[in-house]
């Protein structure tokens, strides 16, 4: 039979991997008597783990929470996949989380075996955001676990709303989702003065206290939280998750280097050195602008109206360079694949 201490090590394990054991079945695992399991669970009761017993033919346990937080007990792969948690929460500027996670990943790293500490210590993650003009302002975890919590409690939420004046009343919304969307937080919320849906940052958000009173939550548009915050950054108006605004191009470059520079939209092949390029954006002359940036021959397969928006920045830019002059003609000669590449890197596509 294992010692005492190593068993109650592999009972509470087993206790964390499922909601409910019988009694017999945790003695087979064990193998040790049904006696015994119920002397290690009054064990590990004395240690703080509340330990419910569950009624049945056999009896049973539960693992259920406490006033405080017990010693855990992770398997390696559970271990690994904590700290990887942790370190991208440590080095993800913006949410107010990244000391709290430092610290958590340097409690967890002290009592890892060495085996499991020189594998996370070989793994190095860096979160790199994308290029803003300001960077997020960090969150304030208590202000995302009082949103997260009425959310759950679906509890209508007041709050002041930072940007707006300060004679406006507090808002007062349905919440339904908190997101995570490039390094900011949301909340997605019914906003019961407009009468509609609204996504608010929640570092602008100031909860006030207490809570209105209980709601039955609406159905979110299109029924998927994904494709509604596509729809609403995108500026769709509905709930496809779809560009406002889409077009078709055939480009003077092969497909496999348009491909290359691509993140948000379909290539196909057109022929020796061409390809037929679908993108979306915004509004259209956004939408021309980003074909331009490819620095090639552009078809105009459709619509209408990104014909239109060509035509449009043609003039704006005819206003620009007017009086101006033209010192040099450089004669245009088809672009080797090294040239292709350079002329697509000097102008990168982004969503």
């Amino acid at each position: 039979m294992p010692k005492t201490s190593a068993r109650l090590l592999a009972l509470l394990s087993l206790l964390q991997t499922r909601r409910d054991w019988s009694g017999t079945v945790l003695a087979d695992r064990l193998d040790v008597s049904l006696r015994t399991v119920r002397r290690d669970v009054d064990r590990l009761r004395e240690l703080g783990y509340p330990i419910a017993a569950v009624k049945g033919p056999d009896g049973g346990y539960r693992l259920g929470a406490g006033t405080e937080l017990p010693p855990l007990l992770f398997d390696d792969e559970q271990a690994v996949a904590l700290t990887v948690a942790l370190r991208i929460a440590a080095t993800t500027p913006g949410d107010g989380l990244a000391e709290p996670a430092e610290r958590a990943l340097n409690t967890i790293r002290q009592v890892m075996p060495s085996r499991l500490r020189h594998r996370v210590d070989a793994l190095r993650v860096t979160a790199v955001g994308r290029p803003v003009t300001r960077p997020p302002t960090p969150v304030d975890g208590d202000v995302l676990l009082t949103i997260s919590a009425a959310v759950h409690a679906r509890e209508i939420l007041r709050f002041d709303y930072g940007g707006e004046a300060a004679d406006e009343p507090p808002r007062r919304v349905e919440p339904h989702h908190v997101i995570l969307r490039d390094g900011r937080w949301y909340l997605i919320a019914w906003d019961l003065g407009r009468d509609d849906w609204r996504t608010f940052r929640a570092d602008r958000i100031t909860p006030r206290t207490p809570n209105g009173p209980r709601f039955a939550p609406r159905v979110l548009p299109g029924g998927d939280v994904a494709a509604f915050v596509t729809s609403a950054f995108r500026g769709s108006g509905d709930t496809s998750g779809d560009w406002p605004c889409q077009g078709t191009v055939i480009l003077d470059l092969p497909a496999a280097t348009v491909a290359l520079y691509t993140r948000d939209g379909l290539v196909e092949e057109a022929g020796p050195h061409r390809c037929r390029l679908t993108l979306g954006s915004w509004s259209w002359p956004s939408l021309a602008a980003a074909f331009a940036g490819y620095d090639a021959d552009i078809e105009v397969v459709g619509p209408g109206e990104l014909t239109d928006a060509f035509e449009h920045l043609a003039r704006r830019f005819n206003r620009t360079t007017a009086g101006h002059g033209t010192k040099t003609t450089r004669r245009h000669n088809p672009p080797t694949r090294a040239g292709e590449e350079r002329a697509i890197r000097r102008t990168p596509v982004d969503e």
